[in-house]
């Protein structure tokens, strides 16, 4: 595990967020004063388009940074895969189009963040992911790691990093996510372990109460000298 032979430490903390939208200005810069790392999941073909989402009953802004921004925006966090436009990979009966959708969304990325892109994570709810879908990107594609949706409540490291389980889904579970926060402080280990926040940061404008309550939590995990902070990349690989 790359962070532990780096560092020497046996705890991280990394997070993860979908789509490239415009609320990841803010959230960038909450983590950048705590000092936090992140990944962002991108899907390059949606770039720069603009929408508008509805949950719980309220409108809120689905607007992608443009192309000309997304560097700046995530200097010094990671941007992975997300596929070029967010359909379910499950339901594709293509395995072409399968590795299209995520090695080109790659190589579209690589290009204009000018480093290699190797991670991804899949998007859509539900059964977002499978066997044949994970190996056809293990064995077709540049990626490294793959970030499913499914939570799981071990912080142990995982042996399949192309079927990754994350922790939390932070805004949809803040009650969960405050208290595996401080499970994972709390926790005193000879074995390195990881504890992966993963959403999206325009679902924290549903709450009027969230931004607040997240910065809570970053204030509450930062500055822990046993803990690595870094991206997907630096903890998983």
């Amino acid at each position: 595990m790359g962070f532990f032979e780096k560092t020497g430490k046996l705890k991280a903390i990394t997070f993860s967020y979908d789509d490239g939208v415009t609320q990841d200005v803010q959230l960038v810069e909450l983590m950048n004063k705590y000092g936090l790392k992140g990944t962002f999941n991108l899907n390059s073909e949606r770039i720069g388009t603009r929408g508008i989402i509805t949950r719980v009953n309220k409108l809120v802004s689905y607007y992608k940074l443009f192309p000309e921004d997304v560097k700046r925006v995530y200097e010094g966090h990671e941007v992975a895969a997300h596929t070029l436009n967010h359909p379910l990979l499950p339901g594709i009966e293509d395995d072409g189009e399968i590795i299209r959708q995520v090695e080109q969304d790659r190589l579209n990325l690589s290009e204009l963040m000018g480093y290699e892109v190797v991670g991804f994570a899949y998007p859509g709810g539900g059964k977002n992911y499978d066997e044949r879908v994970a190996d056809l990107i293990k064995n077709n594609t540049g990626i490294k790691y793959a970030r499913t949706t499914v939570d799981t409540d071990s912080f142990d490291l995982q042996s399949d990093l192309f079927m990754f389980k994350p922790n939390v889904y932070h805004v949809m579970n803040y009650d969960r996510l405050m208290e595996m926060g401080k499970n994972f402080l709390e926790l005193e280990t000879d074995k390195p372990q990881i504890f992966y926040v993963w959403g999206h940061s325009y679902e924290i404008d549903y709450y009027s109460e969230r931004w607040e309550k997240l910065e809570e939590f970053f204030n509450l995990i930062s500055n822990r000298d046993d803990i690595f902070y870094g991206t997907n990349k630096d903890v998983l690989l």
